[in-house]
């Protein structure tokens, strides 16, 4: 945990002064996406609702909602809309977020039709993806989660919890595939004080968020179908907010954030499970490796220059740094101690009949060895099943939990920080 980066602060016009309604202890979540691996981030969140509600007062009676700012990407704005929607809960929405998924199975999110015969030939594997492609403008259908989304998430609640100011804003984060830029939808109070913004290759619109950017920006690209949404008076087609990501701590910036927990899905290395040397890649390999392209999770490299850039304030004569506007930022990043293709590779025999015979069809889902890495590395993105979905939330619970005395830390200072100087 460290404060943000100097040029970020100055890219994104933090030096602003902080909106007067904000309190030092309002506090971001950003949930970064990855398909059905985000549900590592609901073991995270149950976990820190069980921590702040072991510090809480006694007497004090069920603690308010944690998280000001909701912000999320792909699976994660699924994840961050629910949160909003129950934000009424208080702080037992955190652990109610793990009874949405695990009610969640791969028929409730896509659908695929094949003959149970496919996996023993390619062409039939291929003719079947054609068609639809043909059918849905995507390898998968996607009207299940549709339903399953209008089923969990009362839209009308969100707009109550951001009437009452329980939460500030919920922003959904979607790439054009019409212009190309970058675009975070936001709803928020009418009478909310900031302003959208552009930057070059992203910008913001204010509007209130629907089913329709939930499923924009969850689109995994050639999987899920584009979206079609409204922006400045015109009709863009959308995808998977995690491409062209580039500042995923940007809006909570924008808003006046001074804290930020950030819970992405990136991964150690994959030991033991990437192809071995000098062998020809499978088509799980090229899968795996594009889908981990698109998710390409930038958290580390904003840590590392936010190291980099606190060292030059803190070297800074103490009263040109008392002097200076810039406002530093907390961020606690948490991510996955443990290679979640790994974890998918004891379950993918989980994955649906029709998807896994035709993705074994096509070789896409060798799992022969040295290729088995690949084939979960595709798999983890499609699993929405129990065993795997248990799997990532216990890990979730369990990263947290080793860091409860971090998150302890965090939630309960302030934001006011010496210029210059590290977050513990």
């Amino acid at each position: 945990m460290s404060t943000l980066s100097l040029d970020t602060l100055i890219t994104h016009n933090t030096l602003l002064p902080k909106p007067p309604e904000y309190a030092d202890t309002d506090c971001a979540l950003v949930l970064m996406g990855g398909g059905a691996r985000t549900a590592y981030q609901v073991g995270v969140l149950k976990a820190v609702g069980a921590i702040l509600a072991e510090a809480a007062r006694p007497g004090s009676g069920v603690p308010a909602f944690p998280f000001q700012w909701l912000f999320g990407t792909s699976a994660g704005a699924l994840n961050a809309s629910y949160l909003g929607s129950i934000a009424t809960q208080g702080l037992p929405a955190l652990s109610q977020l793990a009874t949405f998924w695990s009610g969640l199975r791969s028929e409730r999110v896509y659908r695929l039709e094949a003959p149970g015969w496919v996996r023993a030939n390619r062409v039939v594997a291929g003719l079947t993806l054609a068609r639809q492609v043909r059918r849905h403008r995507a390898l998968l259908d996607t009207l299940p989660l549709v339903d399953t989304l209008h089923r969990a998430i009362d839209l009308q609640s969100l707009e109550k919890a951001l009437n009452q100011r329980l939460i500030h804003v919920l922003g959904v984060t979607a790439s054009s595939y019409s212009s190309g830029e970058h675009w975070t939808f936001c709803q928020t109070r009418q009478d909310h004080p900031i302003q959208p913004w552009h930057r070059p290759g992203r910008r913001s619109e204010f509007q209130p968020i629907t089913i329709e950017h939930l499923m924009a920006s969850s689109a995994i690209p050639f999987l899920f179908p584009a979206v079609p949404l409204w922006v400045d008076g015109h009709k863009e087609h959308f995808g998977d907010g995690s491409m062209r990501q580039l500042s995923p701590l940007s809006p909570a910036i924008q808003f006046g954030a001074r804290r930020i927990l950030v819970i992405g899905v990136g991964q150690p290395q994959r030991a033991g499970m990437a192809t071995r040397v000098g062998e020809e890649p499978t088509a799980g390999t090229i899968a795996g490796h594009a889908m981990a392209s698109v998710f390409h999770d930038t958290l580390q490299a904003d840590v590392e220059q936010t190291q980099r850039v606190s060292q030059t304030l803190a070297r800074l004569p103490p009263g040109l740094a008392a002097a200076l506007p810039y406002r530093p930022v907390q961020v606690l990043a948490i991510q996955p101690s443990f290679s979640l293709d790994e974890l998918a590779s004891k379950h993918i025999r989980e994955l649906p009949a029709p998807t896994r015979n035709t993705l074994a069809g096509l070789g896409a889902l060798d799992t022969r060895r040295g290729a088995a890495g690949s084939a979960a590395a595709l798999a983890s993105y499609l699993l929405f099943e129990p065993g795997f979905v248990n799997a990532l939330i216990e890990l979730g619970e369990h990263d947290a939990w080793r860091r409860k005395a971090e998150l302890t830390r965090f939630f309960a200072a302030s934001s006011t920080v010496e210029p210059g100087a590290a977050v513990p």
